[in-house]
């Protein structure tokens, strides 16, 4: 028996060396292919997010009386949403798709009204969120064309809609001052919407909530209440000068600020033009989004940009980690006939020159515009591009 024993042992502890010997070259073997991946995918993906939310911005819903007399029904109502069925294809792919409501919704019973005082149907809305818009600035320099009335009436609206988050109207220093924090895909979010301009009309002395006129105090206080607990802040400024196609002093200083505070895309409105893309700090600026609806006058103002972005969440031992990949674009066009009817937004990559003749060389100018400040923005196919998840 002992030298059975004996035997089995001396099978038994080679049989353990050679097995130790094998992991550890198979362990070496191993260390080395995850050394080998960590430094490939170092630059591009790696560590992998643990979350990701997509995001898209259109520009300037302007509602002139053109617009909205060819939503017209015969029953009096007002249907505007064929004239985005070309976008909402492109819109829904997305998790979050922001908006500027330029003019106010105060509703037929304020009566409609274009330039320069804007009242516009409620209908606006309801087009725009049946096309998956779910992020609406409201702070505009015609936020007050309609009085308190009008703001009260577009607050009373847009709360009858609670999946779309807005900012910069409200109907109380309360509901403007108590922080709104979202989530989408485990990124947790917040919306804030000021403006620079007011066309000289503003809100009575004690309620000021009504609109929300940028000033550095204002921002700073309604930031810091939400430093620590959003993943990811938004602020929308309604700022620059109106058709130009270049950033003013002001929009330099106030981006600076809006970065140093912390806050993480700036995207702006107002001139009603598109204008360069680029970077202050770590903060992404869309300077200007243009039109995405009007009748404007020239081709310029007829054009907008829709921008993506994909936003990433990694958690490393405990530390918190957001990436914005760089943006993606793709131009958008207004068209009506001449007696400014059937209007329709059509995103570049759908134009012939039936439509719209010099939309070819359009493109080559607005690229060369958005991208004057910043070599990494991307025009592409927003309809299919990778940026698009849903």
């Amino acid at each position: 028996m002992k030298k059975k024993r004996v035997k089995k042992s001396v099978i038994v502890i080679p049989l353990l060396i050679l097995i130790a010997i094998s992991s550890f070259f198979i362990s070496k073997t191993y260390i080395f292919k995850s050394n080998v991946s960590l430094s490939v995918n170092a630059s591009a993906e790696f560590p992998k997010p643990d979350y990701s939310a997509s995001l898209i911005m259109v520009g300037d819903s302007l509602i002139h009386d053109g617009v909205y007399l060819d939503a017209k029904k015969s029953d009096g109502s007002y249907d505007f949403k064929p004239m985005l069925d070309d976008l909402k294809p492109i819109i829904k792919r997305y998790d979050l798709a922001y908006y500027n409501q330029e003019t106010v919704l105060g509703g037929t019973e304020l009566g409609l009204s274009g330039y320069p005082r804007f009242n516009s149907p409620y209908e606006v809305g309801d087009a725009f969120i049946d096309a998956g818009f779910n992020l609406v600035s409201l702070a505009t320099n015609h936020t007050m064309d309609m009085g308190e009335k009008g703001v009260l009436n577009s607050v009373a609206y847009w709360k009858k809609h609670p999946e779309v988050y807005t900012a910069g109207q409200y109907s109380s220093f309360e509901e403007r001052d108590t922080p709104v924090i979202k989530e989408v895909n485990g990124i947790k979010y917040t919306f804030l919407s000021y403006t620079v301009w007011t066309n000289g009309l503003v809100p009575a002395s004690g309620k000021e909530y009504l609109d929300s006129i940028y000033s550095d105090e204002l921002a700073k206080k309604q930031i810091e209440a939400v430093k620590g607990k959003a993943d990811v802040i938004l602020v929308a400024m309604h700022w620059g000068t109106e058709y130009s196609l270049d950033i003013d002093a002001k929009q330099k200083r106030i981006a600076q600020y809006l970065s140093d505070l912390g806050v993480n895309i700036i995207i702006g409105a107002h001139p009603h033009v598109v204008e360069p893309i680029g970077y202050v700090g770590n903060t992404l600026v869309i300077y200007s989004l243009g039109n995405i609806i009007s009748a404007q006058i020239g081709d310029e103002r007829l054009t907008g940009i829709m921008v993506a972005v994909k936003i990433h969440k990694t958690i490393t031992d405990g530390k918190t980690t957001i990436t914005i990949d760089p943006p993606h674009c793709e131009l958008t066009y207004t068209w009506h006939n001449a007696l400014f009817k059937n209007f329709n937004v059509y995103p570049y990559l759908k134009l012939n020159t039936s439509i719209f003749s010099q939309y070819q060389s359009y493109q080559t100018k607005y690229s060369g515009i958005v991208s004057s400040i910043s070599d990494k923005v991307k025009f592409t196919d927003l309809s299919t591009d990778d940026y698009g998840n849903n």
